[in-house]
């Protein structure tokens, strides 16, 4: 996990520290990918990958209200007892911000990333977060996020130095997930971000991706894997299917359907549209859905296509696996609301300025 060490108190940017950490399971080092419609500013240190901007449709009524709904969490996912926001919150009891970040943020359950190639100690981080998952009866969210390759090199730039440690890693990553159920998120963008590599190499990619979702579902059966689909401003529902289809994502074998929206601003309605596109041109089972992350979407995604840190934007629906929605498995907060893309704060640290932003 990366940890947060405010040394100046009180102050607005948590300090991270990735080398050490008394953390069960890590975050990020760098912040999930978010989209980038042209070069990064090179006063940017973001590790957010370059997507494809769309424009951003007049919100409907439906639609404004959907920050209201983060008052309904639900209790079957599973919130990790450590994580940055935390750290602040428990931190920062006089800060008049505390308040409404602990309740609209920190009191949410959000996925736990696992983004550092650390082979040897990946079994017992991922076990310690499902098994806590057991202990309350309740379903956590993992992000498997060490490709290699990934970020096309850019600012998120690292994971496994080839595919077959990457496969080992899936391997020993496997082995934690235990009996329980889990949610398992697949690789953000190593499906959609995958033009930077030549077409062997997207192949070989693709082929390690279904190798991944096989050796996951048999270690957990119960375990639900999603694969990339990008976001409804990125590839088109046909071309990114057919990247599906390659990595596996329309078999039972490997795969429960797909995520989208990861660290991004789509609105949710864009989003079930689209991943209801994707799903029929996949093909597969009847039974492969769809997961939406909805942290930080209350708003749709800006207008100018801006992508890092843009201001403006509120958290979305709370997570739930009830969401009522025809072929949509769950909305889950993926990117932790207040984590920066590089622009509010360092790249993945909390910053509290942002997160009250979002959040009030």
């Amino acid at each position: 996990m990366l940890t947060a060490v405010d040394d100046r108190r009180g102050s607005d940017e948590a300090k991270p520290e990735v080398t050490s950490t008394p953390y069960l399971a890590p975050l990020p080092a760098v912040p999930t990918p978010s989209a980038s419609p042209s070069p990064r500013p090179s006063a940017s240190a973001s590790p957010s990958p370059k997507k494809k901007p769309s424009t951003t449709p007049t919100p409907t009524r439906t639609e404004r209200k959907e920050t209201d709904m983060t008052a309904f969490v639900s209790t079957r996912l599973y919130r990790h007892p450590q994580s940055q926001v935390l750290d602040w919150v428990r931190a920062n009891g006089a800060d008049p911000r505390q308040a409404v970040i602990e309740s609209r943020i920190s009191d949410q359950p959000a996925a736990l990333w696992f983004a550092d190639f650390t082979p040897s100690t990946i079994t017992s981080r991922v076990r310690a977060v499902t098994s806590g998952g057991v202990a309350q009866g309740r379903v956590p969210v993992v992000v498997a996020y060490a490709i290699p390759g990934r970020d096309c090199g850019g600012a998120s730039e690292g994971g496994a130095p080839d595919l077959d440690a990457y496969d080992a890693w899936i391997d020993a990553f496997a082995a934690g997930l235990g009996s329980g159920e889990v949610v398992v998120i697949l690789e953000p963008d190593s499906v959609a971000q995958a033009d930077c590599l030549s077409s062997g190499e997207r192949s070989r990619r693709f082929a390690s991706l279904a190798r991944a979702g096989r050796v996951l579902k048999a270690a957990n059966p119960r375990a639900r894997v999603y694969y990339d689909a990008g976001h409804s401003g990125w590839n088109s529902a046909t071309k990114q299917a057919g990247r599906l289809r390659q990595a596996g994502a329309a078999s039972a074998a490997s795969s429960d359907g797909v995520f989208s929206n990861v660290s991004n601003f789509h609105r949710t309605s864009d989003e079930i549209a689209y991943d209801r596109r994707v799903l029929d041109a996949l093909g597969g089972p009847a039974g492969l859905g769809a997961v939406i992350d909805t942290s930080r979407n209350g708003n749709g995604a800006p207008a100018d296509g801006e992508w890092c840190d843009p201001s403006g934007r509120k958290i979305g629906r709370a997570p739930t696996l009830s969401t009522g929605q025809a072929r949509i498995d769950a909305f889950l907060w993926v990117k932790l609301p207040g984590e920066s893309d590089g622009c509010k704060g360092s790249p993945g640290t909390f910053s509290p300025s942002y997160a009250y932003e979002l959040a009030r």
